[in-house]
């Protein structure tokens, strides 16, 4: 008797649906993290995509704890001398609180074309409003 090993096509992906809204901000990326790569089935397999689809609303209205809102930065290099600019998470989540949640989950999925298709799979909106009614997500119990 050996170990089952699932197969591309027969992975099956569903839609989930986190409302941030006073939620910490990793606490809530690790259990994005852990739906996006498929560690919640137990089909899970190290070198393939078997995630789920993740939509987070209400982005802007994440919670950190400490001095992180002044303190915190995110640093951007665009290649050239003198290039390197960076933002305080206070202005971040006025301008584009998307990109916060994107960042932290990023950091948690691996480095490596896989990681890159597991990131495609999440989709952040400021508001409470989103676009994908068609595919029935569900609530996700985190």
């Amino acid at each position: 008797m050996g170990t089952y090993a699932i197969k591309a096509g027969e992975v099956e992906r569903r839609w989930y649906v986190v409302d941030a809204q006073g939620r910490t901000l990793g606490r809530l990326a690790t259990e994005i993290a852990k739906v996006l790569r498929g560690k919640n089935k137990p089909v899970f397999t190290t070198h393939m995509d078997t995630g789920d689809f993740v939509i987070v609303i209400n982005a802007e209205k994440i919670h950190v704890t400490g001095n992180k809102l002044a303190a915190k930065r995110y640093y951007h290099y665009s290649g050239y001398m003198g290039g390197l600019s960076s933002v305080v998470l206070s202005d971040q989540l006025q301008r584009h609180p998307d990109r916060v949640i994107i960042h932290a989950v990023k950091g948690m999925l691996p480095k490596n074309r896989l990681g890159r298709a597991m990131i495609r799979k999440l989709k952040v909106y400021a508001g409470d409003k989103h676009p994908h009614a068609a595919q029935k997500p569900e609530p996700l119990a985190l």
